[in-house]
C-alpha cells in the first residue's frame, strides 16, 4: 500500500493506525535482520497511541522514516559514523517539525554512507544497507536506508538527502521514487551539512503521488536558513493524472553512452516512446559538459567537507579520545571516529583549499560548475524537461566496487543536475539483469510542479 492509499482507507474507515503500524513492523521482524534498512527505531505502541490526537492532521499519525543526517529531537543522530554516536539533538530539524506539524509521527533513523558521503550504504560505522531485491546488492547511497525501507514495505515513505545524487541514486537501485527538489525549496536548517551548497533534502516513496504530497509538506521557505528560497510551498498532488501533450522532452546523448548495456539502451527506447504516446515530442541533444561533472563535484563537495567536517574534534559532543594534549586529542578522536572514505575526501578537500592550489582546483571547479548550469540553461531553452538512466548500472554486488573512481562513477547521470541546483526525479523504468533501472527526469529550477505530472505520467505508461 503506497501513503496515498493508505491516507484514504483510514479515511474511508477501511483500516486503522494500529493495522498499519503493525503491517509494518511485521515487514521490519521479517526482512530487517537482513535488510538492516534501520539504525533506532521508534516503539510501535507508542506510534499508535500518539496517533488518536493526530487523526484529524493530514498525515493522520501515519509513520515515516528519517535519514540519519537529519536532527531529530526523539531519536539520536548519528549520520553513520562514530564521532557521532549516541548525539541527540536538542530540536527537529525543520523538514522533521513540518511532517510533524502536518500529523506524521518519526517511525526511525535510517542508514546511510557516513556524513552521507558514498553510493552504496556500505561506508555507515554500523554496517551496510542491503538491496531488498538481492541481499548480496547494494541498495545504493547515501539514502540507501532509507530507500531499502521505501521497497521493502518497512516504511510508507522516507526523507532522504541528495547532495550528487543520493535521493535519486538509490530510489534506482532499489525500484521506488526518489525527488530531489530545486536547491533552496526545502529547507536545509537541521540537515547535518556535507557540501552546503549541494545538500538538499529529499522524499523516497512508492509512487510519484507520495513524493508529491510529501513535498507540498515540507518545501516552502524557512528564515532559519540563509539559503531558503522566498517562496510558499504549494500542492504538488494538483496536476497529476495529465497527459504530456505540448511537452518537449530531451535525450542527452551522453546519457546514453556505448558502455550502456544494450538492455539498458532498449529501456531508454521504450521511455521515449512511451513519452510520445503521452503526447511529448522527444528530440536529441548534447549536454557535452556531462564528462568534466564528476571531478568538479568531488573537488568542490571536498572542500566544502574539509571545512564543515571540522567541527568534529571532540571537544563539545560526540566522540572523544583523550590525549595529553588539546591538538593530539582532537588527532585521535578524527582517527578513531571518522571512517575511510570521509578522511579521503577531507585530505581531498582540504588539499584544493590550500595556498597555492585553490585557484588550480577548487576556483577552476566553481568556473566549471557556473559552465554546467549554463549549459542546462540553453538545453532547457529547448526543451521542458531531460530524460535518461538514473545510473549507468543496476544495484552491484556488496564490495564489488572497492575502488573508490568506480564508485564515483555510479553517480554520473546524477552529478550534473546537483551541481546546476536543478529538480531531478528517479522512478521505476523497468528492469536490467532482473534488477531496478531507473528513468530520470530533470527539469529547470524550480519546475517540480512540471516533473512531477510528467513523471505521474510516465509511471502509470511504464507500470
Amino acid at each position: 500500500m503506497t501513503l496515498s492509499e493508505a491516507l484514504a482507507a483510514l479515511g474511508r474507515g477501511d483500516t486503522s493506525v494500529s493495522e498499519l503500524v503493525a503491517s509494518l513492523w511485521r515487514r521490519i521482524e521479517e526482512l530487517e535482520p537482513s535488510v538492516h534498512a534501520f539504525v533506532s527505531l521508534g516503539d510501535p505502541e507508542d506510534l499508535v497511541r500518539n496517533a488518536n490526537s493526530l487523526s484529524q492532521r493530514p498525515l493522520r499519525g501515519l509513520p515515516i522514516a528519517v535519514k540519519d543526517n537529519l536532527a531529530t529531537l526523539d531519536f539520536p543522530t548519528t549520520c553513520g559514523s562514530r564521532i557521532l554516536t549516541g548525539f541527540r539533538p536538542p530540536f527537529d530539524a525543520t523538514v522533521v517539525a513540518r511532517l510533524k506539524a502536518a500529523g506524521a509521527q518519526v517511525q526511525g533513523k535510517t542508514n546511510l554512507d557516513e556524513f552521507a558521503m558514498g553510493s552504496s550504504t556500505e561506508h555507515s560505522a554500523f554496517g551496510p544497507t542491503r538491496n531488498p531485491y538481492d541481499f548480496d546488492r547494494v541498495p545504493g547511497g547515501s539514502s540507501g536506508g532509507s530507500a531499502a525501507a521505501v521497497a521493502a514495505g518497512e516504511a510508507l515513505a522516507a526523507l532522504g538527502t541528495d547532495t550528487g545524487g543520493s535521493v535519486r541514486q538509490p530510489a534506482a537501485l532499489c525500484g521506488v521514487v526518489g525527488l530531489r527538489p530545486t536547491y533552496g525549496r526545502v529547507s536545509r536548517w537541521g540537515l547535518v551539512a556535507f557540501a552546503s551548497s549541494l545538500d538538499t533534502v529529499g522524499v523516497l516513496a512508492r509512487s510519484v503521488r507520495d513524493a508529491a504530497l510529501i513535498m507540498s509538506i515540507i518545501a516552502g521557505h524557512d528564515p532559519r536558513d540563509a539559503t531558503s528560497l522566498p517562496l510558499p510551498s504549494q500542492d504538488y498532488t494538483q496536476g497529476l493524472g495529465e497527459d504530456l501533450t505540448g511537452m518537449r522532452i530531451g535525450l542527452p546523448r551522453e546519457y546514453v553512452p556505448e558502455e550502456l548495456s544494450t538492455e539498458a539502451r532498449g529501456l531508454v527506447e521504450r521511455w521515449c516512446e512511451a513519452a510520445r504516446d503521452l503526447g511529448a515530442e522527444v528530440v536529441e541533444l548534447s549536454l557535452p559538459l556531462t564528462e568534466y561533472a564528476l571531478p568538479t563535484y568531488y573537488l568542490i563537495s571536498s572542500a566544502e567537507a574539509s571545512a564543515n567536517l571540522a567541527r568534529y574534534d571532540g571537544v563539545r559532543y560526540g566522540l572523544r579520545v583523550m590525549g595529553e594534549r588539546v591538538a593530539e586529542m582532537m588527532a585521535a578522536t578524527r582517527t578513531a571516529g571518522f571512517g575511510r572514505e570521509v578522511k579521503r575526501r577531507i585530505a581531498l578537500g582540504t588539499f584544493a583549499l590550500s595556498a597555492g592550489y585553490y585557484d588550480q582546483y577548487y576556483g577552476k571547479a566553481q568556473r566549471v560548475r557556473t559552465l554546467i548550469a549554463r549549459e542546462f540553461e540553453e538545453a532547457f531553452a529547448k526543451v521542458d524537461l531531460i530524460i535518461g538512466p538514473t545510473s549507468p548500472t543496476p544495484a552491484f554486488r556488496i564490495g564489488e566496487k572497492e575502488d573508490p573512481i568506480s564508485m564515483y562513477l555510479s553517480d554520473v547521470f546524477t552529478l550534473p543536475s546537483a551541481l546546476a541546483g536543478l529538480p531531478a526525479i528517479s522512478i521505476p523504468g523497468g528492469e536490467v539483469e532482473g534488477l531496478p533501472f531507473g528513468l530520470q527526469l530533470i527539469g529547470p529550477r524550480l519546475s517540480e510542479e512540471k516533473l512531477l505530472r510528467a513523471a505521474h505520467a510516465l509511471e502509470r505508461a511504464l507500470s
